[in-house]
Parts: structure tokens; sequence; C-alpha cells
């Protein structure tokens, strides 16, 4: 065992068990830092794993209704669908490309009239909302005038599977009075957030004929394996296309989303960091208190020929021994606080009758957590940067001291 590693043990060893005013308040001192660095510790893995669980719920969830790239017709009709559709599918980047139909249409509730966006989907394809309505719901869209609508619109228009009703649907590019078209409904969907309150699917055939259009389709949805490449993807794509069309990825509409995440990620790094550093602070303090403490025996160290090199590896040692400490604790407290995240959210919601996030606005009824093996290893950097840092002063000026005077 090397020399100054033992030596820094038995320094610590000392400290906790020795007796008097000044041992107890140095003993304090090093146990604040020790508590402060794995409190610091275990906040930031938390922190950064909710803000991870975040993330993953807009790429998972929140894009999955949200095309990555859209192509929209200029004039309201795209010429050739099938050909346009294998063009874009020959990009590596891209995975689907579904036509779609999007229409604006009034849903009349006796004297009221209710706004939704109506969309019409390939039935042959398979979509992301299939998976929250039933099999039955989605199979019945075969049929003519069939319609699915989000939860939240049904129960504000106090409609169930079955019922009636009378939409007003206004032709493109024309002045004349909408037209009233009745279709039926044929299930309900749930995905959450404002979603269930404005959407309603049908299929092609149905959205061709609320909006006039002949066998065609107004729109290409695409996805694609990297949705952060979403806008170079579009802008090749833009390049080989020659029909007249419009070109939107989903950075334009929703990536604040993305940046607010991102934003807030980098606003936790630094805040606590900070904390981690003023944790480390008390690792100065118990370093220099020590160095005063023990200026006799490193005097005697000296005298016996180690060199002031090995002195200052020992206070190095010492100081990070409190760090390692911090740090161990933390990371195990981090992993237990992010795994019991959940169901404290749920708990502190059940006792307060409050509720923190509501399904209906962000998609989500709990809070997500996603714990990263690189975030533990970044914290765990971090700390023992700081910690290392916070003893090189005072492992310094240990070994300057001047052995005559060590020995006074």
């Amino acid at each position: 065992m090397r020399l100054d590693w033992s030596i820094a043990q038995r320094f610590r060893r000392y400290r906790a068990s020795g007796d008097g005013p000044a041992q107890g308040f140095l003993s304090f001192i090093s146990a604040s830092s020790t508590l402060g660095i794995a409190l610091g510790c275990t906040v930031f893995i938390a922190a950064l794993s909710v803000m991870n669980g975040f993330s993953q719920l807009l790429e998972n969830r929140f894009l999955q209704l949200i095309p990555h790239i859209e192509i929209t017709a200029v004039d309201g009709e795209l010429d050739d669908v099938p050909a346009l559709v294998e063009q874009v599918q020959a990009h590596p980047q891209v995975v689907t490309a579904r036509p779609v139909i999007k229409s604006q249409a009034m849903v009349q509730q006796g004297s009221d009239f209710v706004g939704m966006q109506l969309q019409g989907v390939a039935l042959n394809q398979p979509q992301p909302i299939e998976q929250y309505t039933n099999s039955e719901s989605w199979q019945q869209l075969t049929q003519p005038r069939q319609v699915i609508v989000g939860s939240g619109l049904a129960d504000q228009l106090e409609v169930e599977q079955g019922d009636t009703l009378t939409l007003l649907v206004a032709e493109q590019n024309s002045f004349r009075q909408p037209r009233r078209i009745q279709v039926q409904v044929a299930g309900t969907f749930t995905f959450g957030g404002q979603v269930d309150h404005q959407m309603a699917y049908t299929s092609l055939a149905t959205a061709r004929e609320l909006a006039g259009i002949e066998q065609t389709a107004a729109a290409v949805e695409l996805s694609v394996r990297d949705i952060y490449a979403a806008q170079v993807v579009a802008y090749e794509l833009g390049q080989s296309i020659r029909e007249h069309v419009y070109l939107d990825h989903w950075m334009r509409a929703q990536g604040h989303l993305y940046r607010d995440i991102q934003l807030v990620r980098i606003v936790m790094y630094i805040v606590l960091s900070l904390v981690l550093a003023v944790a480390c602070f008390n690792i100065v303090s118990t370093l220099i208190m020590t160095v005063q403490d023990k200026q006799r025996q490193v005097g005697i160290l000296r005298t016996m020929g180690m060199r002031a090199s090995t002195v200052q590896r020992l206070f190095i040692w010492h100081g990070l021994l409190n760090g390692l400490w911090g740090i161990v604790f933390g990371i195990l407290g981090g992993l237990t606080l992010t795994a019991s995240l959940p169901a404290l959210f749920a708990g502190w919601q059940r006792l307060t009758g409050e509720t923190l996030l509501a399904s209906d606005v962000y998609f989500v009824a709990e809070i997500p957590v996603a714990l990263q093996g690189q975030d533990v290893l970044i914290v765990t950097g971090v700390a023992l940067l700081m910690s290392l840092l916070a003893t090189l002063y005072p492992a310094w000026r240990a070994a300057r001291l001047e052995i005559i005077q060590s020995l006074d």
C-alpha cells in the first residue's frame, strides 16, 4: 500500500475518533462536506433522469402523431401520390410515407358549434393513432362516413359510439356556404393533451368526400430514422421533388419543446454544479484545519525523509476521501430517488388532492424518468474533479511547511 494513502486513512480515522472541541468541529465540517456532495449528486442524478424522461416522452409519444416531415400540395391536391411516396421512400432516412387529407370542420351541437381537425388516413398502412383506440372501432372506418374522435372532444359533444355528428365543411378555394355532412362516431381514442380535444380521424375515402378531392391526397407525412435530422432530410427532399409542394418539419412547428428541455438541462447542469462546488468548498476548510492540526506530525515525517511531494499527495488523498464517500452515497441516493420518483409523485398527488401533471395537457399523468449511465458518469466525473481541485491549495500549503517551525 502506498505510504501517502495509508497515512491519509490514518489521519481520517484519528480525526473521526479524536476528542475535544477542535476535533469535534473538524469532524462536523468534514461530515458536512461529505453530506453536501452526496446530496448534490443525488439531486443531480434525479434531475437529469427527469429531463431524460421528458426528452423520451417528446420523442416516443408526442412525435408519434406529429409528422417528422410533411409534404403538402400547393393547390390542395398532389398530382401523383404513389410516385411521390415511392420517390421519398428511396431516401435512406425515410422510414414511412403516409398520404393524408386534413380538413377543418365545425361540429354542430344544438345551437353551438365546436371546431375540430379531421384527418383522413390510409387504412391499409399502420397508423400511430391505431394503438390508442380499439380494433373494432378502427375496422369500422372502412365503412363510409365513419369517424373516430378524441375522448375529450367526445365528452365535450356528449357523444359516444354509434351517435351521429353533423359537420359543416367549407369547400377549398371557395366562398360558398359550408356543406352539412352527417357522419357516424365509430369510436373514440385517448392519446393525451389537446389532441384528444381537437382531432378526429376517418378513412381517405371519407376525407376525399368531405374535402371534395378526387382519387388523390392533400399531403404526405414522413417518419425519419433520426428525428433531429428532419430539417436536413426535408431540405434534401425539397431539392429532388419536382412537383410544387410545401415542405415542413417538426422542428419548425414544435421544436421549441425540445429546445426548452435542452435549455432546462443546461440550467440544471450549471445550478447543480454550483451546489457541488459549494459542498466541495467545505473540503478546503477541512483540509486547511487539518493541515494546522497536523503540523507537528508533518514535521516529524519530513525529518524522517518524506518528500514534500509525498506530503502533498497525502493531503490530496485525505481530501479526496471525503469526496469519494460523498460520491458513493450520492450515486446510491440518486439511483434510489430516481426509482422512487414516480411513486413519490403519485403519493404526493393523492395526499394533496392536486393534479400536477394533467394527462389532457402534458400527454402523461405521472412524472417520466429515464436513468442513463452516461449521466451517472458525468455526475461522478464533475464531483470527483471538484473534490480534487478543492484539495490542491491546502495540500500545496502542507507541502511548503517549514520543518523547524512545524516541530516547535
